[in-house]
């Protein structure tokens, strides 16, 4: 393992060059950094990470030319940004002389594209048996998509998570519909890390590293949890449901006198609560509601009734009384109400972190809770290149003269 930066974190003295770009893997790679990994983030000479290009909306004054998009803040934090052009033989090498002092390396290029320049697994494990590389792709590195381009929104489409989401035919804007985050972008980085973490304990016992293969198709599929298992065993095609579930009721959202709240009852035990707190008790003992499945066959009037209760008092009122009752029940609040929430505040998730520049990023924190080690917050997402001397001096070893004759020739 590479020496620490300093002693913060679980993953202290161990060393990640990422590769990638866009989101997973970089996701992938943030997660490392929070946990204390010394993270060198590899990019083009001069245009970085094509995700800094993505906006808008921008961080920071739209006119300067260094103005970066706000997508790339929430997946690039902590890490050390080196700029290097592996396509020519002397970016090739410094990447080969890294690979020697890393520990895992991450990378999202389509599947063998990375060998072109030998810079595949077989090629960098004969430089360095102990690196972990981790190759995160649309498809994965086998099967008859493998070398196909796959982004969050394809593969939403693909993995049948959008026939699952939306409103039912006969709706008013009936039809598949995407979920507003790239969460097959999140589930393969995550993946991600759980597989590198794995491979550095195997590592532990073996002295070897491995070639861990994601994909955000296998990432989405694996998620899809109930509906998986339904098909698998049952044949049974989960349905469009809009904001209802279709194994539960009361599980959506309401309306209160001033607005929208959701509540949640999952066991007849919440639902019996929450009857008591909408003044029907007797509910729990109906032979239309006091179970799962005659709930379900009468969702319709359970609903309606509902609605028309709660349309009594504002949203507050009756997220009290849930509370008091223990009913999961809670307001639907804009992602600006959800971060500036107590609730956030408390847990510590939303970290400001200052650039070289004088500015300061705020972004999302670990949502990683550990005893003995927490999150470690080493920096704000770095400039492009930012730290190319800093990281060829240190880690390499080049004198300020070989690194200037390097950033003369475009290599860096």
């Amino acid at each position: 393992m590479a020496q620490p930066l300093d002693d913060a974190g679980c993953l202290a003295g161990v060393r990640v060059l990422d590769m990638s770009r866009i989101v997973a893997g970089p996701f992938a790679a943030q997660m490392l950094a929070d946990m204390g990994a010394d993270v060198i983030k590899m990019e083009r000479v001069a245009e970085g990470d094509d995700i800094r290009l993505v906006g808008p909306p921008w961080f920071g004054d739209t006119r300067r030319e260094d103005r970066q998009s706000t997508y790339f803040q929430a997946v690039n934090r902590g890490k050390r940004s080196l700029t290097v052009d592996f396509t020519r033989p002397e970016g090739r090498d410094l990447v080969l002389a890294l690979v020697g002092e890393a520990d895992v390396l991450i990378e999202n290029y389509k599947t063998g594209n990375l060998a072109r320049y030998g810079l595949d697994y077989a090629a960098l494990a004969a430089v360095n048996p102990r690196l972990i590389y981790c190759s995160i792709t649309g498809f994965g590195q086998t099967g008859p998509l493998a070398t196909r381009p796959g982004y969050d929104y394809l593969i939403q489409a693909m993995s049948g998570l959008m026939s699952i989401t939306g409103h039912p035919d006969g709706m008013p804007g009936a039809g598949p519909v995407r979920v507003g985050v790239p969460v097959c972008d999140v589930l393969a980085g995550q993946n991600a890390v759980a597989g590198i973490l794995g491979a550095l304990l195997q590592r532990q016992r073996t002295g070897r590293g491995q070639h861990i293969d994601v994909s955000l198709f296998d990432s989405q599929l694996a998620g899809l949890l109930n509906p998986a298992a339904a098909w698998l065993n049952n044949g049974v095609a989960w349905p469009r449901s809009g904001n209802d579930h279709p194994s539960a009721v009361p599980y959506g959202v309401f309306c209160a006198a001033d607005g929208y709240i959701m509540i949640a009852t999952f066991t007849d035990r919440e639902f019996g609560r929450l009857a008591s707190v909408v003044g029907h008790p007797e509910w729990s003992r109906d032979p239309r509601f006091d179970t799962t499945e005659t709930r379900l066959a009468n969702r319709e009037i359970l609903v309606a009734t509902l609605n028309e209760i709660l349309s009594a008092h504002p949203r507050a009122y009756w997220i009290e009384r849930c509370a008091v009752a223990d009913v999961p029940c809670g307001p639907i609040q804009s992602v600006g109400e959800a971060l500036d929430s107590d609730q956030a505040t408390a847990r510590g998730m939303t970290v400001s972190l200052p650039r070289s520049d004088g500015r300061t990023v705020r972004v999302v924190g670990s949502p990683v809770k550990m005893s003995d080690c927490p999150p470690v917050y080493r920096g704000a997402p770095p400039r492009v290149g930012e730290h190319s001397d800093e990281v060829l001096g240190e880690v390499l070893g080049l004198s300020s003269e070989r690194i200037a004759a390097l950033r003369a020739a475009g290599v860096v």
